[in-house]
């Protein structure tokens, strides 16, 4: 097939091709129109139009030839080119240095088992806000997962505005959610003193200790697995709170707030299960409690509750509730007994008593029948005195 025109040639039965020159590259582009003296004509229209625009320096490469891998040559941010998958890869290699592990987890999570399965092939100018809503739209989950998965991809295209990949962020003062029906009460189910007596009956040894402990401390189970003999301040009666162990880490790290770091009074029950776990790891002068089965640290939350807690549960015949309840327990035993919430806030690391007072307060109320009593006894016989006196006197 030769030349028609200049600029113009018969590339196959059902397309043209067409050359022109663009900031100094000569380009090619097939244009599907069957080879038609009619579509002859529209074709050099068509490459007119296009140095015409190239003349008065109008012409948009990737409006003209969206589909062009040619348009990649004349973008103006990179993020016109760079796929994806290839940004995402490197923005997880570099966030490894900064993040957690169990934060990396949930990152690399996000990332590779839904974000790059739906807009693979994409380049990251071409996610936008609409297409965003759309995928985040068919998902399943509830508002707090919504929320988890939009600040992860937030924060992704953050970094490449910084990187000046691209000019702006889709998701920057944006937020998806579902309409969700009334949310339930809190799932907060603390175990009874006949319960926890139950379960301490059902167990022994290792295990006996390790949950007295987790009853009287209210520690999270990622502070506890970290523990060692090191830790424990004997002169001040004190448990020092600075490192945990999450499942997807391999070494102990920083608690997520300030208020993670802190010291945790040792109440008697607490004192009484150290005391017993002494025979098993004190000489070891490492971690406290340990997996029965391997005689190693816990490595988190699962395993405790297949080694142990199910086990317990079962044989004691209580109603099945996830190891997190035992720090609800602690939460619940300590302002039933009208302990300082202030207090409280501090030993379970909370940075103030809000969260407490607005998840504890039922408990607080239906708990404390007397509630009260203790100011009637303080001030109440000045009171009366007064009352008294005043009466006495107006009657002279």
């Amino acid at each position: 097939m030769g030349g028609i025109s200049t600029g113009i040639k018969v590339a196959s039965a059902t397309s043209y091709e067409i050359a022109f020159t663009y900031k100094g590259v000569r380009c090619r582009e097939r244009v599907k129109l069957k080879p038609t003296p009619a579509n002859l004509k529209r074709i050099k229209n068509h490459l007119a139009a296009i140095n015409d625009a190239i003349d008065k320096e109008t012409f948009d490469y990737s409006i003209t030839f969206p589909e062009s891998k040619l348009r990649f040559k004349f973008t103006s941010h990179q993020g016109e080119t760079l796929l994806v998958e290839d940004y995402l890869d490197n923005w997880l290699q570099e966030k490894a240095r900064k993040l957690k592990a169990s934060s990396l987890l949930d990152y690399t999570k996000v990332v590779n088992n839904l974000v790059i399965p739906k807009f693979i092939g994409k380049t990251l100018t071409e996610i936008k806000r609409p297409a965003i809503k759309k995928w985040l739209l068919e998902m399943t989950c509830g508002n707090k997962r919504l929320s988890n998965i939009q600040s992860i991809l937030r924060t992704a295209l953050q970094d490449a505005v910084d990187d000046e990949l691209i000019e702006t962020n889709p998701m920057y003062g944006w937020k998806y959610e579902n309409k969700e029906a009334p949310k339930k009460e809190d799932d907060v189910q603390p175990f009874s003193q006949i319960e926890q007596t139950a379960i301490l009956s059902a167990l022994e040894g290792q295990g006996k200790n390790m949950v007295q402990f987790f009853f009287w401390t209210g520690l999270r189970t990622s502070e506890l697995v970290a523990l060692d003999w090191g830790d424990i301040d004997w002169k001040r009666g004190t448990i020092v709170i600075n490192k945990a162990l999450t499942q997807a880490a391999d070494d102990c790290e920083q608690p997520k707030t300030r208020s993670g770091n802190r010291e945790v009074k040792i109440l008697a029950p607490a004192l009484q299960a150290l005391n017993q776990q002494k025979q098993y790891t004190y000489l070891k002068n490492a971690e406290i409690f340990q997996n029965p089965a391997t005689f190693e640290r816990w490595s988190g939350d699962q395993a405790i509750r297949k080694n142990v807690w199910i086990y317990a549960l079962k044989r004691a015949k209580v109603r099945y509730r996830r190891p997190y309840q035992t720090r609800h327990t602690y939460a619940s035993m300590m302002l039933t007994a009208g302990e300082s919430i202030t207090w409280l806030a501090s030993q379970m690391g909370h940075s103030d008593w809000g969260m407490l007072r607005k998840v504890y307060a039922k408990f607080i109320k239906d708990s404390i029948p007397d509630a009260g009593n203790k100011a009637v006894q303080m001030f109440s016989a000045n009171v009366v005195k007064n009352v008294v006196i005043s009466a006495l006197n107006s009657t002279k």
